[in-house]
């Protein structure tokens, strides 16, 4: 007797890792799906016994779908496996019917105690576990998309709670870019708005970069509305804001990526680019500081708000081989 798996997932690598670390007891047959839309496709048109659900995904994500599954009766047992770990997002998937959270990355223990109820009285004479198709490859940006999923993740964590609002986590991009294309890519995120940057420097046993994080002057008016900083000309509240909103998601998404590459990042101060400017005057503030970078985009946008808050983080070339030696575990069933 077999178990109808449905992983809905972006990422192929965050597929493959879930369906083999299923509990062979399940005797799991699995069914892939790539974004909530998909998967809605498959629950329409086959059967399963169980689904596991990512939150961040494009054309449809997975609060979407679960509204979805809802409006159509749907009923299929829901398990949200996340990055997004933050406690508005963990309560609104559990209104919507799943049937638990599960923070990414998902082990074999929390797994196998999840599918306990789904455990065959009856199981095959030899159960193995489930198999992604031979033919899902994983590359470099595949990796490091998961990785940047589960660590931006946790800077959204620490932006709600500092904030207690809710934090929309996009989809993020991970890209090489030579210097000129990094100062187009600064004045897309501008949007002709005047901006605020500040960067940090980062190092950890040889890999280093720096983290940028831009905020418009629009967003600076609404955060300062939020947060409850003395109005009486006693601090600097704009530079107080941009540090400490640097400091919130810099370091946990810094973080999040050490905790998965086994590194400790140390951070310097945060440095001022430039406040209340054109996107021109700060991209020539940054001139000279990068070369060609491998460059992790992000933005955050607060509910309920116009808020919104875009982080870089810029590594050099010469991390990335040490970067991928520390990540290789992710990658070690590749041929």
């Amino acid at each position: 007797m077999t178990t109808r798996v449905l992983i809905t997932d972006d990422s192929a690598l965050a597929r493959k890792q879930l369906a083999r670390s299923l509990p062979a007891f399940v005797n799991a047959e699995v069914t892939f799906a790539e974004n909530g839309k998909v998967a809605i496709e498959q629950l329409q048109s086959s059967s399963f016994d169980v689904m596991f659900l990512d939150l961040t995904m494009p054309e449809m994500d997975g609060f979407e779908t679960l509204e979805v599954m809802r409006a159509n009766s749907i009923n299929v047992p829901v398990f949200v496996v996340s990055g997004d770990i933050q406690p508005k997002a963990q309560e609104r998937v559990l209104s919507l019917g799943a049937k638990a959270f599960v923070q990414k990355p998902v082990s074999q223990e929390k797994l196998t105690e999840l599918l306990q109820p789904f455990k065959n009285s009856e199981p095959s004479s030899s159960p193995k576990p489930a198999q992604p198709p031979a033919d899902m490859k994983i590359g470099r940006r595949e990796m490091y998309m998961e990785v940047v999923n589960v660590a931006m993740g946790r800077a959204a964590d620490s932006l709600a709670r500092y904030f207690d609002v809710f934090v929309h986590m996009p989809l993020p991009h991970v890209n090489v870019l030579e210097v000129s294309e990094l100062t187009m890519t600064i004045k897309h995120l501008a949007n002709n708005d005047n901006m605020n940057g500040i960067c940090q420097g980062f190092s950890g046993e040889g890999l280093a970069g720096e983290a940028l994080m831009l905020i418009s002057d629009s967003s600076m008016k609404d955060l300062l509305g939020i947060l409850d900083y003395p109005d009486d000309g006693s601090v600097d509240n704009d530079l107080e804001v941009l540090v400490d909103v640097s400091n919130v998601l810099i370091s946990a998404f810094l973080s999040g990526i050490g905790e998965q590459a086994g590194l400790v990042f140390a951070q310097s101060y945060p440095a001022i680019i430039g406040q209340h400017q054109s996107v021109d005057k700060l991209a020539e503030n940054m001139r000279g500081t990068w070369k060609r970078t491998v460059t992790i985009e992000v933005s955050y946008a607060i509910d309920g708000t116009n808020i919104k808050c875009d982080l870089l983080l810029l590594l050099v070339d010469e991390s990335l081989p040490l970067l991928d030696a520390k990540l290789a575990y992710l990658m070690d069933d590749e041929e």
